[in-house]
């Protein structure tokens, strides 16, 4: 995923130097910003080279053809129509790398560098770098957009790993799996060099509401990636094949003993369900459920507790970072405070230097 949302050739421009061609305007549409670049066709034929090599494919969409401006080196003028069918086709060329569901074209650096994605973005594609890299303050908010995106990639992912385990395709649960923990590790990668991004911003006289805000923007890609990283790690069993074994397994089964089955189960106790040292009570939810089904309750409310305990986590590191806040300018206080207290003294002691020499003088 890209932060690009929207581009377009909106238009040309024919120029003499160093001799006459066509360039193109290109209008890109991010989430907060917009730009346009101009670039020939030989520039657009040079990228299409460079992106086939660099991902291994051509790109979703045909490049327009190469000679279908060559008149404009005769001397016939008249060529509207094929500049605007070129303008077209480089459109779609490019509408089609935004739209194509595989992202490998537009994750590659040379989109990025074609289409003029300023410095801070291009900085955080670097695979395996750590390391902060300079932020303004809508690109910040751009990679943030891009991390909230990849997010929702990578829990896509586990939902189809869930869903092809349940069907039984263990290999394809298990790529599935794979791609998520891959996505993931990028992520968090991206995560912290968003956090020293905003470290940077911070250091940039950005307000301090702003750098609240965005500090708690952070802690919530932070929780999300921690959930995520809980979730990869626990691969699920096949439910229909664990939840309705076939009846042909258990022809040659052994049937345990009464008496085995008496004192594993103590029959000589009513049966009760034991949940703690008190006795459980039966209520309107719990007694039409069977074993799975209290599993599959106990299961949605410890997920609720989980949301609580996030939502009471934010709440705890917003009123730490207010307490953080006010001791800072408590701190800053107290400093002006001494200076004050400094120069009360320091005038005081000129005062009486003054008396002293009027009274001499008197």
């Amino acid at each position: 995923m890209t932060a690009i949302q929207a581009v377009y050739v909106r238009g040309h421009e024919e120029r003499p130097d160093p001799k006459p061609h066509i360039v193109y305007r290109i209008e890109i549409q991010a989430h907060v910003r917009s730009w346009q670049m101009w670039r020939r066709y030989s520039e657009f034929a040079e990228f299409h080279t460079e992106l086939t090599k660099s991902t291994g494919s051509s790109p979703p969409a045909p490049l327009p053809p190469k000679n279908a401006l060559a008149i404009l080196r005769g001397p016939f003028r008249d060529s509207s129509s094929m500049i605007e069918e070129r303008r077209a086709g480089l459109e779609t060329y490019l509408r089609a790398i935004i739209s194509a569901k595989d992202d490998k074209w537009r994750e590659c650096y040379a989109f990025r560098d074609f289409l003029g994605v300023p410095v801070g973005r291009l900085g955080t594609m670097a695979e395996g770098s750590t390391s902060s890299k300079q932020f303004s303050s809508s690109s910040w908010l751009d990679e943030h957009l891009e991390l909230q995106a990849k997010i929702r990639d990578i829990r896509a992912e586990i939902n189809k790993r869930d869903a092809l385990s349940d069907r039984g395709d263990v290999s394809a649960s298990h790529t599935a799996n794979v791609q998520a923990k891959k996505k993931l590790a990028e992520a968090l990668s991206r995560v912290r060099t968003l956090t020293q991004g905003l470290q940077e911003l911070g250091m940039a006289a950005m307000a301090q509401g702003e750098l609240q805000r965005r500090t708690d923007m952070v802690a919530r890609l932070q929780d999300d990636c921690e959930k995520l990283g809980k979730m990869v790690t626990v691969t699920r069993q096949g439910s229909r094949s664990a939840a309705a074994p076939s009846s042909q397994g258990f022809t040659n089964v052994t049937v345990a003993p009464e008496s085995d089955r008496a004192a594993l189960l103590s029959l000589s106790k009513p049966v009760t369900r034991v949940f703690g040292a008190k006795k459980p009570q039966e209520t309107e939810v719990t007694r039409p459920l069977d074993d799975q089904g209290l599993v599959q309750l106990q299961n949605t409310q410890m997920e609720q507790q989980d949301s609580q305990l996030a939502t009471l986590t934010h709440i705890l590191q917003r009123q730490r970072h207010l307490g953080e806040a006010i001791g800072a300018e408590l701190a800053v206080h107290n400093e002006l405070l001494d200076e004050l207290n400094n120069d009360v003294d320091h005038v005081g002691g000129k005062l009486i230097s003054a008396k002293k020499q009027l009274n001499r003088l008197g």
